[in-house]
Formats: C-alpha cells, sequence, structure tokens
C-alpha cells in the first residue's frame, strides 16, 4: 500500500522534524495530544481546555473492557493509564496526568455509542485548515482530522500538490495535480510530486530517509459493514507519462483511488475488503462512482499491489460477520507517483466521500 502513495525527496526529508512543545525549566504542560482505544470509530475528539476526551464505541460492545491501543501525551509528563490498560467506560473514566513540574492534571474519557451506519469526520471535504508554513491540509484543525496528504514533504521544494478546491457555495473539495519538481527534484531522482489524499497521519518522527513513505500511517479507526464507497471525482492526464528517468511512457498516466477495511488486533492487520478503481479516461465535471467493496480474498481481476503486503486476509470463515476496526482510503493523481512515474499535470479532484452500507 506504501508504495502507491507518493511521498517525495528522500534525501530533504532528513530537514523535516515535527515540533516539541517548547521546554523553559520544567514544564508544566500535560495534555493527552493522541488516544486510540478498542473498537473506536471514528477519531477521539480531544478538548484541551476542558482536559476531556469523547470517543465512539460501536453499540454491543462491552464498555467495561475497552483496552488503550494508541497514548501520546505531552513531552516530560507522566499518565496513570498506559499502551495495554483496559479501561471501563461505562461512566466517564477519569486518569491522572502529572506534568514535569509536578502539577496534577485531571483528565476524562467518555463514550458514546455509535452510528449504526457512520461516515468519516469531514467526508464532505469541506473543513481545511492552515499550516504553520502556509498550506493546507484537510480538516478542522491538525489534532483533530481524519484526512492527510503528501504536501509535508513536497512543500521542501516548495510545490504543494494536494490543495482545496473552491466550488461555490462554501463547497470544497481536494484538487491533486502531479507537479514537476524541477531540476533539482531531478538530481535527487525524484522529477515529480504526485497529489494524494488519504485518511491517516504523516508521523514525521518516522522519517526514514531511504523509505520516504515511512513516515505515512495509513487509516482511521473504524467499525462498519460497508458495501462499497461513493465520491464525486474529476480527472485529466498529463500529456506525457514519464519513469523516474525521464523516458516516455507507452501508456498515458491515470489515477488511483482505492480503500480497505481492516481487522488490526494483537499487533497484527488482516484486509477483510478491498476496492479500487483506476481512472484512465478524461472526465472534466464532476461525476458520482460507486466504488465496490470485495470481501474476503481477492481473485485475478485486482491488480498484484491490491494484495496486503502482509499476505493475511480474514479467515473465511469471519469474512461474512466480523467488524474492521480501521479503514483506509486514498486517492493519488498519479498512480505510480511512488515511483516517480507520472505525467505532469495530470489533475484529480476528489469530493463526498460517502460510505454505503449493507
Amino acid at each position: 500500500m506504501k508504495k502507491h502513495v507518493f511521498f517525495t525527496l528522500i534525501s530533504l526529508l532528513l530537514f523535516s522534524s515535527c515540533l516539541k512543545e517548547d521546554y523553559f525549566g520544567e514544564s508544566s504542560i500535560a495534555h493527552i495530544k493522541n488516544i486510540r482505544l478498542s473498537n473506536q470509530s471514528g477519531i477521539a475528539l480531544i478538548n484541551t481546555q476542558e482536559a476531556s476526551v469523547t470517543v465512539e464505541i460501536p453499540g454491543k460492545v462491552d464498555l467495561s473492557q475497552i483496552r488503550v491501543e494508541a497514548l501520546e501525551i505531552s513531552s516530560f509528563a507522566s499518565s496513570s493509564i498506559s499502551i495495554g490498560d483496559i479501561i471501563n467506560l461505562q461512566e466517564a473514566f477519569v486518569l491522572d496526568l502529572i506534568s514535569e513540574d509536578g502539577s496534577l492534571h485531571i483528565w476524562t474519557i467518555q463514550a458514546f455509542v455509535a452510528s449504526q451506519t457512520p461516515q468519516l469526520d469531514n467526508y464532505k471535504l469541506n473543513h481545511w485548515y492552515e499550516t504553520a508554513t502556509g498550506y493546507f491540509e484537510p480538516g478542522e484543525n491538525a489534532s483533530n482530522t481524519t484526512w492527510a496528504t503528501g504536501n509535508r514533504g513536497s512543500q521542501l521544494l516548495n510545490r504543494i500538490a494536494t490543495t482545496p478546491k473552491d466550488l461555490g457555495y462554501g463547497n470544497l473539495a481536494a484538487r491533486m495535480e502531479t507537479l514537476s519538481n524541477g531540476p533539482l527534484g531531478s538530481v535527487f531522482g525524484a522529477p515529480i510530486s504526485a497529489g494524494s489524499l488519504f485518511t491517516g497521519i504523516f508521523n514525521a518522527d518516522n522519517i526514514d530517509p531511504a523509505d520516504p513513505s515511512a513516515a505515512t500511517e495509513f487509516g482511521t479507526p473504524f467499525a462498519g459493514r460497508l458495501s462499497a464507497i461513493q465520491f464525486k471525482y474529476s480527472y485529466k492526464p498529463g500529456e506525457t507519462n514519464k519513469d523516474k528517468t525521464g523516458a516516455v511512457l507507452e501508456y498515458s498516466d491515470a489515477a488511483d483511488v482505492y480503500a480497505f477495511l481492516e481487522v488490526r488486533l494483537n499487533n497484527t492487520t488482516e484486509r477483510l475488503a478491498t476496492a479500487w478503481f483506476r481512472i484512465d479516461e478524461l472526465q472534466e465535471d464532476l461525476i458520482s462512482f460507486t466504488m465496490p467493496f470485495t470481501y474476503g480474498e481477492l481473485d485475478s481481476s485486482f491488480p498484484e499491489y491490491m494484495q496486503p503486503e502482509n499476505g493475511l486476509f480474514v479467515a473465511e470463515n469471519q469474512v461474512d460477520f466480523i467488524l474492521p476496526t480501521h479503514i483506509v482510503f486514498v486517492a493519488s493523481s498519479s498512480f505510480d507517483g511512488a515511483n516517480f512515474a507520472g505525467a505532469v499535470g495530470s489533475l484529480l479532484v476528489i469530493d463526498d466521500v460517502e460510505l454505503i452500507y449493507e
């Protein structure tokens, strides 16, 4: 999956880093910055002013046996709970955070029953926030978003390949364009930046100069039995499709849109369902398309790279009833952009990513 979303400039990624909280003496800050719980649907809503976390949990889940799967708190702070702990969310759960200077901060975690047909947060893609370096990312803010893009890498060469598109009347969409990185990009073997949009995060702590997509963490917590994903799109392929050496390819560029439903338990990821759509024809106006899910193992109609990287699918005797724990959605203006192949000027617009249920 990683090889089909483009994050550019292997060498330049060395200079990217995440911002830490300023440190002047002993810090008094003790915030929950990120948390993920078992069976969680969607992202956790973190309110630092009220020191509270709210999560959606599907119906019929035992709220007394909720596992902490991920927890990130302020630098130098400590927590009364840890990853792997079981907490009871039948009522609001109270936990203590101790800042570096020893002050106590009392936080609460509470759950509410999720919709039986949840949608992705910001699925209409109308909310975009401005980053500290002046480009826009989908979501209300950096700590409260389901969506990410490859802009964190491409902006190092002043290339922003994914931007909000104003459709009028307050309706925004994601505009993804394959851009030339100019002479310097060619020197580094990265002649293009392909626009991309995905559910997940770009984690600068995991930057690996040998693997420019190592910082991408695909997927968001989700629990629902989907039959399809419906979205609007338009597409214009660029004029000349080239590989990373600049050689002209015999086939034209195309965009890829795909989605996975996954079950992530006990540090193992199994594929439950797959949806894939390659857009290889000019489509000037936005039209609606329904991309169906295939549950279980994939047949030969799917390309090889749609197979799970670890080869693991949910067991056949569980496919018809098990709920996923995560959903991955990916769109890219050049299907082979991760290999630095594509046509400059390829333009994909995506809007209204709606989940369709059985």
